[in-house]
């Protein structure tokens, strides 16, 4: 017999029941202002820095231990510190592409390329003149000028500098037929050489000067074959100082002249003779016979290599080895007189 339940019973829980939801209610009610309040102060909320960072700004830490921003230049605005006459001149060029304008910045910035020409030519040799360094410079300065944009907010030295210094070295590379590895090789050896040479107090040997750059003696030899075009000279080069006036010689004023006998010139040449013979004398037996068979008996390479049993290749070697000795002693003993 199911078992009935009288309605008194179920009062009570109905009223329990709609007691406790106007509880929750209220609790709700109460709770609501707090969320609204913690909504007002979100909206409040200041926006992280990564959002309002300028673009190319750096970050930065200032004395008082908080982080901040540094400004970059801003573009759409012109360099500071340049004059109004030249900007007016800058807004004409790029407005108008005017060939007045353009002559104009290219005369004021003329000083900039005969600055990068001069730090260029500092590491390169004698026989480079600065005025052809100023002339592959200007055709930097002219690019630079046509790609320059103003608005930027940045000098234009520091945008020209770079390209002036890559026109020079462009130009440079492009007229010499010797390769930049070769090159390297060849300030490698005689780097090595000098250095031997001085810890010894002599001339050192080809197996001296491997153990010195860490290689076999073939490798060696194969690099002086391949830096033995490097090992030419110009006629007006000079290859020593006088000490007493300043005077420079090259290899030019070292040739006979058999037109016009002169005393003076006659004396030089005898000096310049004995000088390098003792410079010949100082040379290895085998530098000698190449040296001496190649320059006073007029023999050819390959029958210099009959004449010592070795390959046409390794004459070449010593030949180019003892022109650098060579060059190396009338050097220095100009500079001792």
């Amino acid at each position: 017999m199911a078992r009935q339940t009288s309605p008194k019973t179920k009062r009570p829980k109905a009223a329990a029941s709609g007691q406790a939801s106007r509880a929750r209610t209220g609790l709700a009610d109460r709770k609501e202002p707090a969320k609204k309040l913690v909504a007002r102060k979100s909206t409040t909320r200041v926006a992280p820095p990564s959002s309002s960072r300028p673009v190319g700004g750096k970050a930065v830490r200032g004395a008082n231990g908080r982080a901040g921003v540094r400004r970059a230049p801003q573009p759409g605005t012109a360099p500071a510190g340049v004059p109004e006459e030249l900007l007016r001149i800058w807004a004409d060029f790029k407005s108008t592409a005017s060939g007045e304008a353009r002559e104009q910045l290219i005369l004021h910035y003329a000083p900039l390329v005969k600055y990068v020409a001069s730090r260029v030519a500092t590491g390169l040799p004698a026989s480079v003149e600065q005025a052809d360094l100023v002339s592959y410079g200007m055709f930097g300065l002219i690019d630079a000028l046509e790609k320059f944009e103003l608005d930027r907010g940045i000098k234009f030295e520091t945008y020209a500098i770079p390209r002036i210094r890559g026109a020079i070295i462009d130009e440079l590379r492009s007229l010499d037929w010797v390769p930049r590895s070769v090159r390297f090789k060849h300030r490698e050896f005689e780097k090595a050489y000098a250095e031997v040479e001085s810890r010894l107090k002599r001339a050192p040997s080809d197996r001296e000067i491997a153990e010195h750059l860490g290689i076999s003696l073939g490798e060696l030899h194969d690099i002086v074959t391949q830096i033995s075009s490097v090992s030419i000279l110009a006629l007006d080069e000079p290859v020593s100082v006088g000490s007493d006036r300043g005077e420079t010689i090259s290899l030019m004023d070292t040739l006979t002249d058999v037109a016009h006998g002169d005393l003076i010139e006659g004396l030089e040449g005898d000096e310049m003779r004995a000088m390098l013979s003792a410079a010949i004398n100082s040379l290895t037996d085998r530098e000698k016979i190449v040296v001496t068979l190649y320059y006073f008996e007029g023999l050819t390479l390959s029958e210099i290599g009959d004449v010592l049993g070795v390959t046409e290749s390794r004459v070449c070697q010593i030949h180019t080895k003892a022109v650098g000795v060579l060059r190396v002693r009338l050097t220095d003993t100009s500079e001792d007189d």
